[in-house]
Parts: C-alpha cells; sequence; structure tokens
C-alpha cells in the first residue's frame, strides 16, 4: 500500500547524520529480514538502495520511518521530519488534487488559512499548477505520482530548521520509461532545491546511478550492506549515457554475483 507517511523520530543521540543505523537487525518471528545493517546518509545526500526481491529494502525504509522497530541496533534521524513515499500514489479518490495535499499538511498541524497557500506552491514545484479541483482519476499516472510526491512533500516542510528526510520505496517503479525519465528530472531538481536528504529503492540499477550521490548494494535475505558504489558523475545525469551505463554494468554484475551465492 502506497501512502507518505510522517514519521517524527530521532532515536538515540543526534549524529549530524541525516539518518544513521548502526548495527540494525529485524526478524519476522523466526524468518530474519535484516541483519547487522549498519548505514549513513549525510544530509543533502541522494542515496539509492538495490537488492533482490525480499532482500529487506523496504523493511530497511519502515524502520527509518519509525513504522516499525528493529529487533536489534540503533537507528537515529537526529530529529528530521520524515516522510515515506511508495510504489503507488494512494491518492483519495474522492478528493480533489488540492484536498489530497491539504489532508497532509493537516496532519502537520499547519492552520486552514496556511493550507491552501502552501499546497499551491507543492503543485507548482511539481509542475501542476491548475490542476487544483481534478480528481485522481482525471490524472495521467505520472502525474498522479506528481501529486504523491508534492503530498510526501508536504509532509518534510521544515520549520524547526532540524532538516528533512525523505524515503522513496520504488516510487517510479509502475511508470513507463519516459515518464519515468521526466520525473527524474522533476525529483532531481526538487532535491536540490529543497536541500532534501534522500534514501531511495529501486530494482533498477541504471535508475539507481541515474540518481544516486551512493548506491548502496544489500546481500539476499537476510539483507546486508555487501557494498557500496561511490556516484563521480556530474549532474544532470542521461540514464542512457556511457557513464552510466558502464557504471551500472558493474554494479548489475555485483547483484548477480551475490544473488547467485543465495540462490535467490
Amino acid at each position: 500500500m502506497t501512502q507518505a507517511v510522517e514519521a517524527a523520530a530521532s532515536r538515540a543521540v543526534p549524529s549530524g547524520a541525516a539518518v544513521r543505523l548502526d548495527g540494525v537487525s529485524k526478524a519476522f518471528g523466526s524468518l530474519p529480514a535484516l541483519d547487522d545493517v549498519s548505514l549513513r546518509v549525510e544530509p543533502g545526500e541522494f542515496v539509492c538502495l538495490l537488492g533482490a526481491s525480499g532482500c529487506g529494502k523496504s523493511t530497511l525504509l519502515n524502520l527509518v520511518a519509525a513504522l516499525d522497530r528493529p529487533s536489534a541496533g540503533t537507528i537515529d534521524t537526529a530529529g528530521r521530519r520524515v516522510a515515506l513515499m511508495f510504489q503507488e500514489p494512494a491518492l483519495f479518490p474522492w478528493l480533489t488534487v488540492t484536498a489530497n495535499i491539504e489532508l497532509a499538511l493537516k496532519t502537520r498541524g499547519v492552520p486552514r488559512a496556511e493550507r491552501r497557500a502552501r499546497s499551491a506552491e507543492l503543485l507548482a514545484s511539481v509542475h501542476l499548477a491548475g490542476f487544483e479541483k481534478k480528481r485522481p482519476h482525471q490524472l495521467s499516472g505520472g502525474m498522479r505520482q506528481r501529486v504523491a510526491l508534492a503530498r510526501a512533500l508536504a509532509l518534510t516542510i521544515d520549520t524547526e530548521g532540524t532538516g528533512t528526510l525523505l524515503l522513496m520505496d520504488e516510487p517510479f517503479g509502475a511508470l513507463d520509461a519516459m515518464t519515468r525519465d521526466l520525473l527524474h528530472d522533476e525529483l532531481e531538481r526538487i532535491w536540490r532545491e529543497r536541500n532534501l536528504s534522500v534514501l531511495f529503492v529501486t530494482h533498477n540499477v541504471r535508475e539507481a546511478v541515474r540518481l544516486g550521490d551512493r548506491v548502496v548494494l544489500l546481500s539476499s535475505r537476510p539483507g546486508r550492506v555487501v557494498e557500496e558504489f561511490p556516484v563521480p558523475m556530474d549532474r544532470p545525469r542521461r540514464i542512457d549515457s556511457t557513464e552510466v551505463a558502464a557504471l551500472a554494468a558493474t554494479i548489475t554484475d555485483r547483484l548477480r554475483e551475490e544473488v547467485g551465492r543465495h540462490g535467490a
């Protein structure tokens, strides 16, 4: 189920990192999902998580968002405001675009008089000005995903100066290649303008290289950090560029090796 979820949560002593995981493990009964994961995302950094299906990527995001608790280890978001965005938009079909975003602002305690102005600003930031009164069924898949992004951004509006963290769980996986490419551009622009820290889950290796400052590879279940790949290329990048393709090929080979070792 896709939703944008606010999680206020500094757990442990503020570290200065946007999020820091130290020795995090998670098991569901006797089934281990994550094992001894340590990971640090710096303020303003864009980090992509890769791994085979079932390796615990979504579980990790849920833990960072405080929707679940780790079985062991600590997670520290240093008081940052956190929003979580999943693959499907999950907009309320009976509400207009504006009302969907205002509902997220209402959960933040934003006064009614301010909600309309902030909603308009957020819609403009995802290039949907003029669609305020439309309902989800009147929008394309890419436009609905833009509304979902605007709603998630509503949860990251930072009034305390603590910084913001956006968690994204395969948000563009169901879109066609052209729409996905356009939304990559939009997300990169918004990330820069709003100085967000982003932890982005994907199965698409080229997408990870296209977007990330760093790509983190998880092992098959239980998920462990097995390798990290810095992405030193200048921005903006094209997903079909030679440089992106070359690094993606290297990461894909490493991913295949890991999947083959675990038989997943």
